[in-house]
């Protein structure tokens, strides 16, 4: 059963003008479709077929670079598409609120922490707000297309938002501005679906 590129669930040009038309154009339809053909190719006539792409990514052989690049590059921009919406932004809500207030103090320094971790990756990789067993939230960031679900990354958890830092996120239209992208996906960021996914881990 080989993996699938989903389409995005909005238009390309949706979320003008913070993240560009070209760029998702790229990052969806180049850069998504390679990780998804890669991590098919990876595991072809093997028992991976038939699981599913978490089942792969928390048994992962971390030794295996093409299934770890290929699967973490499929599953990080599966999510990443859908905590965006050209409607997001603001702050979240009702429980999940609470619990960003419980764990962080304040939904301010929540979106300080988080920023600070997409910031301080050097070179590629990712941001997360992972939820642990039991509703306890956690900041933390992985290189290249690590995640959360992988042995051994020093993040835990399940995400629940996720933040590409990879430079052909943001290139075109924030060249070296990663500060200025970060800022940018704060009024995207699509709470409702986070939401479901916090109460569907916790």
């Amino acid at each position: 059963m080989a993996f699938s590129l989903p389409d995005l669930p909005y238009p390309h040009q949706a979320l003008e003008p913070h993240f560009d038309t070209r760029t998702m154009e790229i990052h969806h339809g180049k850069h998504h479709a390679a990780y998804t053909a890669n991590l098919n190719a990876a595991i072809k006539d093997t028992e991976l077929e038939y699981r599913s792409i978490e089942e792969i990514l928390r048994s992962l052989d971390m030794s295996n670079m093409p299934l770890r690049n290929n699967g973490g590059g499929y599953y990080n921009h599966c999510l990443f598409w859908n905590v965006l919406s050209p409607h997001g932004g603001g702050e979240p809500k009702g429980a999940f609120m609470e619990a960003i207030s419980r764990d962080f103090g304040s939904f301010d320094a929540f979106r300080e922490k988080f920023s600070q971790a997409a910031m301080g990756r050097f070179g590629s990789g990712w941001a997360w707000l992972c939820v642990h067993k039991g509703g306890k939230l956690d900041i933390c960031s992985t290189a290249n297309q690590d995640n959360p679900l992988m042995p051994s990354t020093g993040c835990g958890g399940t995400p629940v938002l996720a933040l590409d830092v990879w430079e052909h996120a943001y290139y075109l239209l924030y060249q070296n501005r990663r500060a200025d992208f970060v800022n940018a996906f704060f009024n995207l960021i699509n709470w409702d679906n986070a939401e479901k996914r916090y109460h569907e881990n916790s």
